[in-house]
């Protein structure tokens, strides 16, 4: 008799794990009209869901009384496609493209005050110093977010006293 295993089903990543805010992290790139109230009205239509955003970085386009926001939403392909839906229906809304998983450009910056006025370390990470006096240093770094986060790993051996973190910008990469 032989035996046989039934299929299994894919591994589905542990909740909270880096493969699972890997697999749920969605990045919009969404073009707007300038307006006084436009971040208001995409934000608390995204609050109003429910949706979790973890960053919203939002600055001026190559096209002149327009803005383009960079949303970095924790949720999966539904929940994407409920945020697209809704933001779609915002008179201010032009365009939204879902850039997760694509060829894209993306940084991110960050801002730290630190305790040490030794930073060589940092600076040959690619940190550049912004200010330096009694009171500490402030440095500046922009990369990858993985590179970002490293950085910051690497600031808890200076006596963080401080520290701004951007969400990522991104733009789509060409051939």
């Amino acid at each position: 008799m032989i035996e046989t295993t039934p299929p299994q089903a894919p591994a589905r990543p542990a909740p909270g794990s880096a493969e699972d805010l890997a697999v749920r992290v969605r990045v919009l790139s969404v073009l707007v009209d300038d307006g006084s109230n436009t971040l208001s009205k995409v934000s608390g239509l995204i609050r109003r869901r429910g949706f979790h955003v973890r960053s919203i970085s939002v600055g001026p386009s190559r096209h002149p009384g327009r803005s383009r926001m960079t949303l970095t939403v924790d949720a999966g392909h539904a929940e994407t496609d409920q945020v697209r839906k809704q933001l779609e229906r915002l008179v201010e809304v032009i365009e939204i493209e879902d850039v997760t998983g694509q060829l894209v450009h993306s940084r991110e910056l960050v801002v730290a005050k630190v305790r040490s006025s030794e930073v060589a370390g940092l600076l040959s990470r690619g940190a550049k110093v912004l200010d330096s006096g009694p009171d500490g240093t402030t440095v500046e770094f922009a990369g990858e977010g993985k590179d970002v986060g490293e950085f910051i790993d690497e600031l808890l051996h200076h006596g963080v006293l401080d520290v701004a973190r951007s969400g990522p910008v991104v733009m789509r990469k060409t051939a």
